[in-house]
């Protein structure tokens, strides 16, 4: 799953996809692969919110910004240069799983070393982070094998193999 672009009504249209696959909340653990889905179209959908949120501080920090001498989006050149960062930008996995990345390095590790809820909110935060960091390298190995090529990659990964300093083989996840 893909969102073209940032613009509000591109990504509504976009959503409707993994949306018809499921809806459920983000805040549950899903039990079924429609819940899953349906928490994959949430985590999409607050990617986009988040990436545009980014992207309105950008645009109103820039010079043609300032020029307008406005102070937010309600006026037809306000809208049109935000719209233009919108259309630039895509969201893909590789997004949200740099976005969950941050959030369970900086913002989780702060709400898990305060308060008494912490061993219940710990369990199994450890094997999910794996279990996260495991799906990812799977997804950025199949997409640097697509960009290198067939023998870059095998070549890559021979290298790899060769000269790891670890027992763990990068390649158990891969293939």
């Amino acid at each position: 799953d893909r969102l073209g672009s940032l613009v509000k009504s591109d990504v509504e249209s976009d959503l409707a996809g993994p949306r018809s696959r499921g809806r459920y909340s983000l805040t549950s653990v899903p039990k079924t692969p429609e819940q899953a889905s349906g928490c994959h179209a949430e985590y999409l959908s607050g990617t986009a919110s988040w990436e545009q949120w980014n992207l309105e501080q950008q645009v109103r920090n820039s010079r043609e910004f300032k020029e307008l001498g406005v102070d937010n989006f309600r006026t037809k050149a306000a809208r049109a240069l935000r719209d233009d960062a919108f259309g630039r930008k895509s969201i893909c996995f590789l997004h949200e799983a740099s976005r969950y990345r941050g959030k369970a390095n900086y913002r989780d590790a702060i709400y898990l070393a305060y308060g008494k809820a912490v061993p219940k909110l710990a369990d199994g935060f450890i094997d999910d982070l794996i279990t996260v960091l495991t799906g990812f390298s799977a997804m950025a190995a199949g997409y640097c094998s697509v960009r290198m090529g067939r023998e870059r990659w095998q070549a890559f990964t021979e290298d790899l193999e060769d000269g790891k300093a670890i027992s763990f083989s990068p390649l158990a996840v891969w293939s």
